[in-house]
């Protein structure tokens, strides 16, 4: 029995070495795989694109085309419609400007020239309070009347250009 003793002592130490290696590497193993979870999802391969073949992506795109095209084509009617009329409109704008701005020009150099320093002899008979009023009624007529025909000059002109323009797109 001596002689088996020893080899069981030996089978013994040697089991308990494997043991331990084992457990080593179990450990080594734990430690490697406990950060395995995040690993899958860092490393996860996800698919964001998907390949389709030319004559699909074709109709594809003339599908869009047909479906959204008149809808530019009509919004850029629109906003070029709205563009000649803003031109049109600033055009206006600059002509009643041009025509406040004649008119007082006018009224001032009137205003000027009506009070010289000596007044002049009058040209005809003196007229009354009541015939001043009439006068003066008549010449305000007269430079309204000339300021409407200038207005409406400018319109002319105005339009004109419009419809030039128009013929031209």
């Amino acid at each position: 029995m001596g002689i088996n003793h020893p080899s069981y002592a030996d089978c013994v130490d040697a089991l308990s070495s494997s043991l331990a290696h084992l457990d080593s590497s179990v450990q080594t193993l734990d430690a490697g795989v406990s950060d395995f979870p995040r690993l899958v999802k860092t490393l996860k391969s996800v698919r964001h694109y998907e390949l389709i073949s030319q004559p699909t992506l074709a109709a594809a795109e003339a599908s869009l085309r047909d479906e959204i095209g008149p809808y530019i084509a009509l919004l850029l009617s629109r906003a070029q419609d709205q563009t000649h009329r803003l031109e049109a409109r600033i055009e206006s704008l600059r002509e009643k400007s041009e025509l406040q701005r004649d008119s007082i020009s006018r009224s001032d150099s009137a205003a000027t020239s009506a009070a010289p320093t000596t007044p002049p002899p009058p040209p005809g008979p003196v007229l009354s309070g009541n015939e001043k009023l009439r006068a003066r009624a008549a010449w305000r007529r007269k430079e309204a009347l000339r300021y409407g025909v200038q207005r409406l000059e400018l319109e002319v002109k105005r339009t004109e250009s419009e419809l030039k323009r128009r013929l031209e797109c």
